[in-house]
């Protein structure tokens, strides 16, 4: 007795201590009373309501995804919720997520915290809504996947710092993502889509609270395996037929546009990173610019870049590196990188604007109202090539598209810097080109697919 007693004793003590621990963390709820405030729906109609402080999302037919989305946005934090789901639904938690009137027509894209009551069990994996499918999913995680209750409430802790995704799955280690696509965004509930089913079904969420201040102080470890998705190919990826153009430790694949191996100085590679070395805002007259060892034809080309304050740079394709060996970059059409604000080069060109950041170099402008992000921030460029189609697309928005080869293409050719380069743009195959100009930038998960 006396022994059972102690036991007792030391229980209500740890619990007590927990209890007061808890209290000093700085746990903000995110659901106020029975109302729906600080949340707004986007996506769908499905039905969203709160009942003795559980939001209660039901299923309607006939309409898209929906989410309940926070209207404050989060960067780094530490999200802990409880939920239910009916069985035969799909849902997720989304995170850092964002809703832009230029992406798809307003469509919620960003990370989601899998709910998946189904066989396969992902609850707790990583997929990246409209945009590249599964980042971390839960194939390999026994352990994770027996975690999620069926017809039971479930708790979810995420923590998102840095470049850095954690989730658990009733305290079991779920997921583990590195990957920095999306720095700050909204928290988001979902109702998936029915599409013509039987509607009314529903999933409910309580006690939903963040840590957004001093994260870093209440992180946990995770014991499972990162994974990381810099310099690598989702799965969606690799069945569409991307293929990785830097490795992220090498140079295979690259050499220097005017020389026969890689440049022994002006590039720099660390941490899956590769870097053009500042040497005063020269073209070309340090390292040099790099160029594939391969040439391509019909293509579609992604690069993640960043710029540091008054930095130049390009992405140039369809390069023939014979045109050029004196002084200078190689010829080839480009895709400008720039910071428009501080470099003088976004007020010069022979067609009004051609010169800032995304523009096709010198020919034409791309569109003023593009989304790029702020000097020090990772952008995505991707450019498309077919049957002479060209489009340039920043982080998911296109914001410019022309005729290669076209009259109208020749007559700005004619009126550009161009004009002295025979045959200028009109190669059937080319190499693709990062530019060194002297000053630093940075690029990472370089993908090419074939077309």
């Amino acid at each position: 007795m006396r022994i059972s007693k102690i036991l007792l004793l030391l229980l209500v003590t740890f619990s007590l201590s927990n209890c007061a621990q808890d209290t000093k963390t700085p746990w903000k709820n995110l659901i106020k009373g029975n109302t729906l405030d600080g949340w707004n729906i986007k996506g769908g109609k499905a039905l969203y309501e709160v009942e003795d402080g559980i939001i209660i999302g039901t299923t309607v037919s006939n309409t898209p995804n929906t989410f309940l989305t926070s209207n404050k946005m989060y960067g780094d934090f530490i999200l802990e919720l409880d939920f239910l789901v009916n069985p035969h639904m799909n849902s997720g938690i989304q995170i850092r997520s964002n809703s832009l009137p230029e992406y798809k027509k307003g469509r919620v894209h960003g990370y989601q915290v899998e709910i998946d009551p189904s066989e396969r069990a992902w609850s707790g994996g990583i997929f990246d809504e409209a945009r590249r499918g599964w980042l971390n999913d839960l194939e390999d995680n026994t352990p994770a996947k027996k975690a999620f209750k069926q017809n039971e409430w479930n708790t979810y802790r995420i923590e998102a710092i840095g470049d850095t995704i954690k989730t658990w799955v009733n305290g079991t280690p779920a997921a583990h993502l590195v990957d920095n696509m999306t720095q700050t965004g909204f928290i988001g509930l979902q109702v998936h889509s029915i599409g013509k089913g039987k509607p009314g079904s529903q999933i409910k969420w309580k006690n939903v609270r963040v840590i957004d201040e001093n994260v870093r102080k209440y992180a946990t470890k995770s014991p499972i395996p990162v994974v990381s998705k810099r310099n690598t190919l989702t799965k969606t990826e690799k069945a569409d037929g991307w293929k990785m153009l830097w490795d992220g430790k090498s140079t295979k694949g690259w050499r220097g546009a005017k020389l026969t191996e890689f440049p022994k100085k002006g590039w720099l590679i660390k941490n899956g990173i590769l870097t053009v070395l500042p040497s005063g805002g020269a073209e070309s007259a340090a390292g040099g610019d790099i160029v594939t060892t391969e040439l391509y034809g019909d293509f579609e080309f992604k690069v993640d870049f960043k710029l540091t304050p008054g930095a130049n740079s390009g992405i140039k394709y369809y390069v023939d590196t014979e045109i050029n060996k004196g002084p200078g970059s190689s010829i080839g059409l480009e895709y400008q990188i720039l910071d428009d604000a501080l470099h003088p080069d976004a007020k010069k060109g022979n067609h009004e604007g051609s010169r800032t950041v995304c523009s096709l170099y010198d020919l034409i402008q791309a569109d003023v109202n593009k989304p790029i992000k702020p000097i020090g921030e990772w952008n995505t460029a991707y450019i498309i090539s077919k049957n002479n189609h060209v489009e340039h697309w920043l982080n998911g928005v296109k914001v410019l598209e022309y005729e290669r080869k076209s009259k109208n293409f020749l007559k700005l050719v004619s009126e550009s810097k161009y004009k002295k380069w025979k045959g200028f743009g009109m190669l059937d195959k080319g190499q693709l080109l990062l530019q060194d100009h002297g000053d630093r930038v940075s690029f990472r998960n370089i993908k090419v697919k074939t077309l």
